[in-house]
């Protein structure tokens, strides 16, 4: 049993080494079968989960909500300024110590970076980030480096040596951000970072990147960036982090990856992620909707891959991992073979 994570706040990849990831990804396989709708577990009835959303979102508050529930948990939610107590001044400080008196365990997502370590000082109920405005989002890292070992069917030491390409913007994509200090835990990483200039990857991550010992290489020109890849790694232009539609639409369509491209440029076997919602309309498709048969396209694969890492998470912060199993009994209800209606 793992006691390090039991009581812990879940606010950036930098509180993880590489051995708590092994610790991780161990109970999240333990989870997947739950996560499946194979077997149900009940060993978290009766604790109650704030998720406390300040910014839109669908996958990841869904995805909080619904790895909670099949531990057995309930989940109350909130989401947008308008609906909370902060729309009447109330401060973080407050609004932490009042939610924390009524739920277990909360995850929260907010526009303002740094916004999630001020909200955890104020209690000692576990908090796991969502999201700090261009900042982090470490539990999309985790998952995105769940799906790199299932993807490609290597263990964590066979991540050495990975070769990865992060497309887009790459400046506000906190995605990336995290998944890239998740990555500098690992050796010989090849990193390639594609994006107009204006939307390049932070200075400090780049740096350390290179002074973990990783290869960087930075570019404007999307198929020499993605040629030889494993792994590429795709965002949508993060329009809400611009100040004008206008801006955002300068650079919305820069990049874009098609089947022609796939074929051309990448490498045979390369897995095409993206951490969702790609951008479907016309003019921008940066993973175009003709990929939508490449056995390689691993989005939605990723997506689903958010809620057994998520119920590790939870299991592992609340001390129940090793009671999960002694609590099981089988699904009664239809569950149909397989879940995307691409796959049928």
């Amino acid at each position: 049993m793992s006691t390090k994570f039991r009581g812990m706040h879940i606010l950036s990849v930098d509180q993880f080494q590489r051995d708590d990831i092994g610790v991780l990804f161990a109970v999240t396989a333990k989870m997947e079968p739950y996560a499946q709708r194979r077997k149900i577990t009940r060993v978290l009835e009766g604790c109650v989960l704030g998720n406390l959303f300040f910014e839109p979102s669908t996958r990841s508050r869904i995805s909080f909500g619904a790895a909670f529930s099949r531990l057995g948990g309930s989940a109350c939610d909130t989401t947008g300024f308008q609906f909370s107590t902060m729309a009447k001044g109330e401060s973080l400080d407050d609004t932490s110590r009042v939610v924390s008196g009524y739920v277990d365990v909360i995850v929260m997502r907010h526009p303002v970076e740094g916004s999630l370590k001020e909200f955890a000082a104020a209690t000692n109920v576990p908090v796991i980030s969502s999201g700090d405005g261009p900042g982090e989002h470490p539990t999309q890292a985790l998952l995105d480096l769940y799906t790199i070992h299932k993807e490609l069917g290597r263990d964590l030491d066979g991540l050495d040596g990975l070769k990865i390409a992060m497309v887009g913007d790459l400046k506000y994509g906190r995605t990336v951000h995290s998944l890239s200090k998740l990555l500098c835990l690992f050796k010989n990483v090849q990193f390639s970072f594609v994006s107009p200039k204006e939307l390049s990857m932070p200075a400090e991550i780049v740096q350390r990147c290179r002074e973990s010992g990783h290869q960087v290489q930075e570019t404007q020109q999307l198929y020499a960036g993605i040629s030889g890849a494993d792994i590429i790694y795709v965002t949508r232009v993060q329009q809400e982090r611009f100040t004008s539609e206008e801006e955002a639409e300068r650079f919305r369509g820069s990049f874009v990856i098609n089947q022609h491209v796939y074929d051309k440029y990448c490498k045979p076997g390369a897995v095409l992620m993206h951490p969702l919602p790609r951008d479907s309309r016309a003019g921008a498709q940066e993973l175009s909707t003709d990929l939508n048969q490449n056995k390689r396209l691993a989005i939605f694969r990723q997506a689903d891959n958010g809620i057994p890492v998520r119920m590790a998470l939870f299991a592992l912060v609340l001390g129940v991992e090793e009671l999960v199993e002694q609590d099981n009994r089988p699904v009664r209800w239809f569950v149909p073979p397989t879940f995307g209606a691409d796959e049928i």
